[in-house]
């Protein structure tokens, strides 16, 4: 019997690709874009952005060639709840947040497959380079990364649950980038070589300070720029323009290269220090979420990594609480930021995750 799936349509190349392979594979396919903003379009002409009306337009165009149904659903209410709300919280409380993981989380793998599944589709399918296999000796799903490790996103994806991981599709986790543009340029598609989208798609121009502020309607206080020793070096232009690490746009002349350390949201205080002083061993990730095991009850030996685009690391994990687990490292990280994640791996295969508190 034919199964259903209903693919994520960005309106980007993969997830288009996504969707044509699924049809080759004779799934009953349709295609489906959220509609993520309600006050908020982007700019049509914004290229590395996503979820603009020209992504619907180039999704539809693609759903008409594959002559797939296609619909539309607005969820600018769960966004705004579950993604927006979260981004600014986290910034004006002192945390470097992660929108796409909110996204993937609370939005395409919770109301969108709970949409699929109410109009009885077996399976929701997306262009995330990830890959799923079902483990029978742990009767768990699996999620492990791409074959593809450059273009690997099983970071951003370590939040799903198992039935989420039972209905989920991940079509391109055997291919390469390359392999996926050549598709789609036999195919005729309009989208071949749009670019990736790379930039937060609800912040026009990088610019989150501005976006927070135009948001809460408040303006962001000037505060001092301390160092390591509580003395003042400059003033700063609002706690929430500064992330852990940051060394350019600090807007202040000092006579070595300094970088943001931390930041104190009571005082109004953003302290930087010199690269050396970024490092640190342990950190404790909280709303820890377990994929290819229920649970530790010893520490385990394992790598970890605490930002996309940086290779693991080996550590030692241990759980401290219900949720939080104590990740520390052979040698020291740097710039851990609060609310970003840290992710566990045991070679291509996603242990679990969560977000540094």
């Amino acid at each position: 019997m034919q199964k259903k799936v209903l693919i994520a349509m960005s309106g980007g190349v993969d997830s288009s690709v996504a969707a044509y392979l699924l049809k080759q594979q004779d799934y009953i396919c349709s295609g489906a874009t959220m509609k993520l903003f309600s006050d908020i379009d982007t700019d049509d002409t914004k290229e590395k952005s996503c979820c603009s009306l020209r992504d619907v337009k180039d999704a539809r165009s693609v759903a008409n060639e594959l002559d797939i149904p296609y619909f539309v659903y607005n969820f600018s209410d769960e966004f705004n709840k579950q993604v927006i709300e979260r981004f600014v919280k986290a910034y004006i409380e002192g945390a470097t947040p992660n929108p796409c993981i909110d996204c993937n989380r609370f939005i395409k793998f919770d109301k969108l497959l709970l949409r699929a599944r109410q109009l009885e589709i077996d399976y929701l399918a997306t262009g995330h380079y990830a890959r799923i296999e079902y483990n029978n000796e742990s009767g768990r799903f699996l999620l492990k990364k791409a074959l593809d490790t450059s273009k690997d996103q099983s970071y951003f994806l370590y939040a799903m649950t198992q039935t989420q991981l039972a209905h989920t599709l991940f079509p391109l986790g055997t291919l390469s980038k390359p392999q996926v543009r050549e598709i789609a340029q036999k195919m005729g598609f309009k989208n071949a070589d749009k670019q990736d989208s790379q930039d937060i798609c609800f912040v026009q121009n990088g610019d989150y300070g501005s976006f927070i502020e135009q948001y809460t309607g408040e303006k962001s206080k000037n505060g001092d720029y301390i160092d390591l020793k509580g003395n003042i070096l400059g003033s700063h232009k609002g706690i929430i323009r500064y992330t852990i690490g940051q060394r350019r746009g600090l807007a202040i002349a000092l006579n070595k290269p300094m970088y943001v350390h931390s930041k104190d949201t009571k005082n109004n205080t953003v302290t930087l220090c010199e690269d050396g002083d970024l490092f640190e061993k342990s950190l404790l990730a909280s709303d820890f979420n377990w994929i290819a095991i229920k649970s530790i009850d010893t520490p385990i030996r394992i790598k970890a990594k605490i930002r996309y685009n940086q290779e693991e690391q080996w550590a030692m994990a241990s759980q401290v609480s219900h949720n939080t687990v104590k990740i520390e490292f052979d040698e020291p990280q740097r710039a851990m930021a609060k609310g970003q994640a840290a992710v566990l791996y045991d070679g291509d295969i996603v242990v679990g995750g969560g977000t540094i508190s």
